[in-house]
């Protein structure tokens, strides 16, 4: 826990700047939506699960009210600083870069630079002592972080083409990590409270992207929100909770990281958009979106309760067994979404 803000007051600031964070979202896209129509229209085609223009960009609300809310938070209940103004900094960067795409979209290297950079920073803020795998040398492991957080913050933005998809993601996974940090302590606060901004502006943009979405987030938003998440992963893993933090993505890293395998092997372009992700095929398969969220929102939840339990038992072989059930869970969400319900 930070030096200053004890657990009573923990527990009061997260629903708070949660509540905020969602109605200063909702308020945002309301005022940015005549914006968003007029300007960033996101038009269907070949790829896209959409089927008529619906504006995109809705994610610059969601940033900004993490963001602003962020930074009040550190002013009014003295977090650390330095490490979450770097956060900020950073998600704004790769705001800016989103933007920019939405409106005319950039060539490959520009936005990997902007994503190398932008984790890049976020990693150097962790405290030397702060690792994940001991075994390895310290530079070397740094490396391997910032390379699994750019392919974090891009799964992020590729997975996110259903409505409602992002959603059914993150608000499980960010209310659990604010659980974890509320009520075991396992995380710091300043991880819980940034959990808690990112799981209430989510719910702020829900209703609007509910399905049929009236707003995309964009690339404005699904960029960042990856960062927002890794950071949050990074410390739960930082803390010891390793277990816990490969089981709250699991779907998201399992979809994202199989397709990409699954082109490399066909000699894809994997830098293209495409329609080759499981719940994009199950769309294909007859599943409704609807159906296909939700499924994806209760594995979330099992994967949560599975991530509970590696933190109450921390016993290296019963936390190896619940990731594995949580790997057969995600499987059996894979096939469905690949093979459809049986006939």
């Amino acid at each position: 826990m930070d030096a200053g803000l004890d657990r009573s007051t923990l527990v009061i600031a997260a629903p708070i700047l949660g509540g905020l964070a969602a109605l200063v979202c909702a308020l945002g896209i309301r005022a940015l939506h005549p914006l968003l129509v007029r300007y960033a229209l996101a038009r269907p085609n070949a790829r896209s699960s959409h089927a008529t223009p619906t504006p995109q960009g809705a994610g610059l609300a969601l940033v900004g009210a993490v963001v602003g809310l962020g930074l009040i938070a550190v002013a009014v209940l003295g977090l650390p600083a330095q490490p979450l103004v770097v956060l900020f900094a950073a998600a704004l960067l790769l705001a800016a870069v989103g933007a920019v795409d939405d409106i005319r979209p950039l060539p490959a290297l520009p936005r990997l630079a902007g994503q190398i950079l932008a984790v890049g920073a976020v990693v150097g803020m962790l405290p030397a002592e702060a690792r994940i795998v001991p075994e390895l040398p310290a530079l070397v492991e740094r490396a391997l972080l910032v390379l699994a957080g750019v392919w974090f913050v891009n799964l992020t933005n590729f997975m996110d083409g259903l409505d409602w998809m992002t959603v059914s993601q993150f608000v499980p996974l960010t209310a659990a990590i604010v659980l974890f940090g509320v009520l075991a302590g396992t995380v710091d606060a300043a991880t819980t409270l940034v959990a808690a901004l990112l799981c209430g502006a989510l719910i702020g943009f829900a209703p609007f992207n509910r399905p049929v979405a009236a707003v995309f987030l964009g690339d404005v938003g699904s960029l960042p929100i990856g960062l927002f998440a890794g950071w949050c992963l990074l410390q739960l893993a930082a803390s010891g909770a390793l277990a816990a933090a490969i089981l709250l993505p699991l779907y998201y890293l399992a979809d994202a990281t199989l397709t990409l395998f699954l082109r490399l092997s066909r000699g894809e372009r994997v830098w293209e958009a495409h329609r080759s992700h499981f719940y994009q095929r199950a769309t294909a398969n007859d599943l409704s979106v609807s159906a296909i969220t939700n499924v994806v929102f209760a594995l979330n939840v099992v994967l949560a309760v599975l991530a509970a339990l590696t933190l109450a038992v921390p016993v290296p072989p019963f936390q190896a067994g619940l990731v594995g059930v949580g790997a057969l869970a995600v499987a059996s969400v894979l096939r469905l979404f690949a093979t459809g319900l049986p006939k």
